[in-house]
């Protein structure tokens, strides 16, 4: 049995189990995503909020991300080339999430 998920019902999945773990942009953005994925997939994803905090880590910059993964890079696009050359990188108003790898 399947459900549809809203942007409101994957927003509350997140504030029940982990409330601190995105932004609000983050969250919305996450879910467009996942969204955008099925559609080009064909394939339903299932709703997994603890998977999804382990698969994603939200960052104020690229540059924050590339520092946190160990990458020196000099500017903002050199970050975002260098992420997207390594995973999955979702920007937003605020802030982009990263794929882990």
């Amino acid at each position: 049995m399947k459900q549809t998920i809203t942007l409101w019902h994957f927003r509350n999945a997140f504030n029940e189990l982990r409330p601190n773990q995105f932004s609000y942009e983050a969250i919305k953005a996450l879910f467009n995503h996942l969204e955008e994925l099925e559609e080009d997939t064909g394939t339903e994803i299932e709703l997994d909020v603890i998977a999804l905090c382990c698969d994603w880590s939200e960052f104020t910059s690229a540059l924050n991300a590339c520092s946190a993964w160990g990458f020196n890079v000099q500017d903002e696009n050199e970050a975002l080339e260098k992420l997207r050359d390594n995973t999955t990188v979702i920007q937003f108003d605020g802030g982009i999430l990263v794929q882990d790898f």
